[in-house]
């Protein structure tokens, strides 16, 4: 089981931005936690098939939480 550290705050408008602690300039949101992970997971699997483009500049507005994704076997294949 492969464990992805990220980051994220909860915007003015109640969204989670996040990015994965390995990808900082790979930013996605969520209206919640589950939410955030799974676009998380989203993001680590478009970067492993490398059809990413270009990384972002954020500014945070919140305090910085963190949290860990565990990915199954499954996902990866």
């Amino acid at each position: 089981m492969l464990e992805l550290e990220y980051t994220y705050t909860e915007e003015p408008d109640g969204w989670l931005v996040g990015y994965l602690n390995k990808y900082p300039g790979r930013l996605t949101q969520g209206k919640d936690v589950a939410e955030l992970e799974h676009m998380l997971t989203d993001i680590y699997a478009i970067i492993q098939e490398g059809t990413m483009l270009g990384e972002l500049e954020w500014e945070p507005l919140g305090r910085l939480q963190t949290g860990v994704i565990r990915i199954g076997a499954e996902v990866l294949v």
